[in-house]
């Protein structure tokens, strides 16, 4: 009981000398992929952003599913002062999807595996008040994905015969959005 008490303790101590803001993605709220995250001071023009995004879609072109969950950590380079114009932020994360690639949309394939994510974002921050600001960014990088292909027309097994993981390895823009900030 002791830790708990000290962990938030120090957790309130932190937040009171921080600028901490939670974010919400107007923009993928609107084709129902949430994305959510949180983003905090670590310098004077430095900041560190967590965000999750996750899209629950069975179906997308009627026939293939476009399931995913991603998390980007990322830090984040502010030009003028944090929360205030234009930022560049760097970022590597994992991912896991079940989805048909762009590569294959025209066909009855669809790949269910895992990744990870290497890329930039660069973005600007527009201070609406004291406690809320929009985020309006674009992120891209190298995915490099492990999947096993399947076909989505009720063919029986994989379309591809790799003996474990197929892999693929692409540049990509996979990120964007407006957030909506607010300060806690």
């Amino acid at each position: 009981m002791k830790k708990i008490l000290i962990l938030i303790v120090l957790f309130f101590s932190i937040q009171s000398q921080s600028q901490t803001f939670i974010k919400f993605n107007a923009a993928t709220a609107i084709v129902a992929i949430p994305n959510v995250g949180i983003e905090t001071s670590i310098g004077e023009k430095m900041t560190f952003s967590v965000d999750v995004m996750a899209s629950f879609w069975e179906s997308f072109n009627g026939h293939s599913p476009m399931k995913f969950y991603t998390l980007t950590p990322e830090v984040r380079y502010h030009f003028k002062e944090k929360y205030n114009g234009f930022y560049v932020g760097a970022h590597a994360g994992p991912d896991v999807y079940e989805l048909q690639k762009w590569n294959y949309w025209d066909t009855n394939k669809y790949e269910h595996g895992f990744g990870y994510r290497l890329g930039v974002t660069v973005g600007y921050n527009l201070k609406l008040s004291d406690k809320f600001l929009l985020d309006i960014f674009a992120g891209a990088g190298w995915h490099q994905g492990f999947y096993h292909g399947y076909y989505n027309d009720g063919t029986p097994g994989r379309y591809e015969h790799a003996p474990n993981w197929n892999k693929s390895g692409e540049w990509l823009p996979y990120r964007g959005g407006v957030m909506i900030s607010y300060k806690l």
